[in-house]
């Protein structure tokens, strides 16, 4: 597992961030996203994203904790190839409640969402590459066992960026809090613990 933030770079850096005890606490931008066309007709590739380049499988991890206010405040892990092949995956706010939500961009996006059990600790998330797939999960904090919320397709390629991703579509001064960042070996292909 590599963790730390000595090898990390910024796409779209936010107005305020702060490294401290293996986390990283960011202030979001004005009206920040990551989204292509479907839907809503418009593009946006100006969200944050704090990310390393790896090679091959892997799985990455990470726990979020925000201040979810308004609505599409956002924030997880995302895998990016390009400005149209990218995954980003983490707890967004809709409809007054935190839901996961995925969204899986080739070319253009999708979006999908799952209510979950709430934590005021936060959220673990994990993103696994098998191939051509990235498969996506949160821990369950009441049962202790990672619960599945999807396998995506996603282009094959040597390397992809991997990180911290946050947005704040309707506002400025999000604030979350991402800890124990790490990236590591690929996880069984195992679909049930």
């Amino acid at each position: 597992m590599t963790s730390g933030n000595a090898d990390l770079t910024w796409l779209n850096p936010p107005p305020h961030h702060e490294f401290g005890d293996n986390a990283v606490h960011v202030r979001t931008g004005k009206e920040t996203d990551f989204w292509r066309e479907t839907f809503y007709g418009f593009r946006r590739d100006n969200g944050h994203f704090l990310y390393r380049p790896v090679t091959g499988d892997f799985s990455a991890e990470v726990t979020v904790k925000g201040d979810y206010q308004v609505l599409y405040d956002q924030a997880g892990l995302m895998v990016r190839l390009s400005e149209t092949h990218w995954i980003k995956a983490g707890i967004e706010y809709t409809d007054g409640l935190a839901y996961f939500s995925v969204v899986v961009t080739n070319d253009t996006s999708d979006w999908s969402l799952v209510s979950i059990p709430a934590s005021p600790d936060g959220v673990r998330i994990r993103l696994t590459r098998h191939a051509e797939a990235i498969r996506v999960q949160y821990l369950d904090a009441s049962d202790g066992h990672w619960k599945p919320v999807r396998i995506a397709y996603f282009p094959p390629s040597k390397s992809v960026d991997v990180g911290m991703m946050c947005c704040s579509p309707q506002r400025e001064g999000f604030e979350v809090t991402f800890a124990d960042f790490s990236v590591g070996p690929p996880i069984s292909r195992e679909l049930h613990d």
